[in-house]
């Protein structure tokens, strides 16, 4: 009788669990993709706030970079498998150097893209999933804004005035009390302007573990999760008019702890993205620490 009644209850979680993992308000990464589905028909909004702060100068000149942008995005499931998304920046960037304070604000290139899943494999609990995606960055943000000193430098500049597409894949297993999202991507960043920035490969794993509650009903609705992400960034260097920049390029390794809040219909989530492994070129600023905290919602 007991063995029947934890049976029922199991199955009746395992129901909600596919249900919520469908709408992806179950447990997602912080920094990066997931291969859980929007519904047909419903929408995903989320935003979310990026602190960057940058201060390491190999230069030994004090330069210090920071960077505040705000990224509104919008999902739509287009059917049980496709979901369209568009990711809208808006960035306010300063450099402080020697001569003085240099800033930028506005509205950075805007990234679209489509993810389909591919295969899908749901059971007692749990579901693993594979999704490829590919999209677009649009050429949105200003490339060639300018101060009182002349040209803003690249890292300040909101926008690439280039086409660049994108294509990754992300892979998810997901079950009562835990879940793994993996992915790899890859950026052709095209030349504009006479500039033509590196291109930039992605590798990323998030885990998600359940703090709470540490037992489930058939009643559960909400849970608290424990985050720990590895995010590996190589971007190519930066050619100008033909002209490789020594000062660009590189490879970096983040380790991402975090907490996440996920309710029936919205998440709450912060992480931030400490660099272990740094290997950059030239003098070129070495970053500090990537702060994210968002929330979004299912609708």
């Amino acid at each position: 009788m007991i063995t029947s009644w934890k049976n029922q209850v199991l199955a009746a979680f395992s129901a909600v669990l596919i249900g919520l993992l469908a709408g992806e308000v179950v447990a997602a990464p912080i920094s990066s993709n997931t291969a859980l589905a929007i519904s047909q028909d419903e929408w995903l909004v989320r935003e979310q706030v990026i602190v960057v702060r940058a201060s390491d100068d190999p230069s030994g000149l004090g330069r210090e970079f920071t960077a505040t942008t705000s990224v509104s995005v919008a999902g739509y499931g287009l059917s049980p498998k496709l979901a369209l998304f568009g990711i809208l920046p808006l960035a306010h960037k300063e450099l402080k150097t020697p001569a003085g304070k240099r800033e930028a604000s506005g509205l950075g290139d805007i990234r679209l893209f489509a993810r389909y899943t591919l295969f899908q494999n749901d059971g007692a609990g749990q579901t693993f999933r594979i999704a490829p995606f590919a999209g677009v960055e649009l050429p949105t943000g200003k490339h060639n804004d300018r101060d009182t000193l002349g040209l803003l430098p690249a890292p300040l500049q909101l926008g690439s005035n280039s086409w660049d597409p994108f294509a990754g894949v992300v892979m998810t297993y997901a079950t009562t009390g835990w879940q793994v999202d993996t992915s790899v991507s890859y950026q052709n960043n095209r030349k504009g302007g006479g500039v033509e920035r590196g291109d930039v490969f992605k590798a990323d794993a998030s885990v998600q573990v359940r703090l709470w509650p540490g037992e489930l009903t058939a009643s559960t609705n909400s849970f608290l999760f424990g985050v720990l992400e590895v995010n590996l960034v190589h971007e190519e260097k930066t050619r100008l008019n033909g002209i490789t920049n020594q000062n660009s390029g590189g490879t970096t390794l983040f380790i991402a702890p975090g907490l996440q809040y996920a309710a029936k219909s919205w998440i709450a989530e912060a992480l931030v993205q400490i660099p272990v492994v740094q290997n950059l070129g030239g003098t070129r600023l070495q970053k500090d620490y990537i702060a994210r905290a968002s929330v979004r919602f299912n609708f």
